[in-house]
């Protein structure tokens, strides 16, 4: 029995009450243009954000099947890919921390097929705001677009975690607001790579404050 409130009950429960949260949000998107020229493309691309900053962009994609989020195999991450489920997402399970490698390789297969993937650019473990190489590597290998992303609030709850992670208050005004693409090629050498790291953090960063 308590398996089951676990596994059906609780999540569309929570789910129930995350979409009247969000419902009631009043939303600004500061960068339509920017939203659009990726809505727009008929191939792959990666959407890539601050693991912060998950709370109203989990909501604002919702029921979109053809984007991908990666999601740890384990417990704890069973009961989120529920969630995703609920929302309408597509799951790969994986971890970007331990065994990373089996993970970047889904990601690949799924933008190579036409596929679109969500990946938080500081990881799951952070640093906070401090862009990994994974998303550039596999935006190299398959030539999707990187595209930033991010939401702010300033009515909110900042939790006293890792990332600092944002709760917008309910009814409270939010701001959407998306960067241009990063390009990158399918081979750089450490430098570049690192050179990259630094425009998409700051990408990131920028349009993060923007949003503010």
């Amino acid at each position: 029995m308590k398996k089951f409130l676990f596994n059906h009950f609780l999540p569309r429960l929570l789910i129930l009450l995350f979409r009247v949260w969000c419902w009631t949000l009043r939303v600004h998107n500061q960068n339509p243009a920017g939203e659009k020229f990726f809505q727009d493309l008929s191939g792959s691309y990666i959407l890539a954000l601050w693991h912060g900053r998950i709370f109203y962009l989990f909501y604002h994609f919702r029921n979109r099947s053809d984007l991908h989020l990666l999601i740890s195999p384990s417990r704890d991450g069973d009961f989120l890919a529920r969630l995703a489920d609920l929302m309408g997402y597509s799951v790969i399970r994986g971890s970007s921390f331990k065994k990373a490698v089996p993970s970047a390789r889904a990601l690949i297969k799924v933008l190579r097929r036409g596929g679109r993937i969500v990946i938080v650019a500081d990881g799951s473990r952070g640093p906070r705001c401090q862009a990994q190489p994974g998303s550039l590597q596999i935006a190299g290998i398959t030539d999707s677009p990187l595209i930033p992303m991010t939401f702010g609030a300033k009515h909110r709850w900042t939790l006293n975690s890792w990332d600092r992670f944002v709760i917008p208050y309910p009814f409270s005004r939010c701001t959407l607001n998306f960067g241009n693409p990063i390009p990158i090629s399918a081979r750089v050498d450490a430098e570049t790579l690192k050179k990259k790291q630094a425009a998409l953090e700051q990408a990131l960063n920028r349009i993060t404050l923007e949003s503010e």
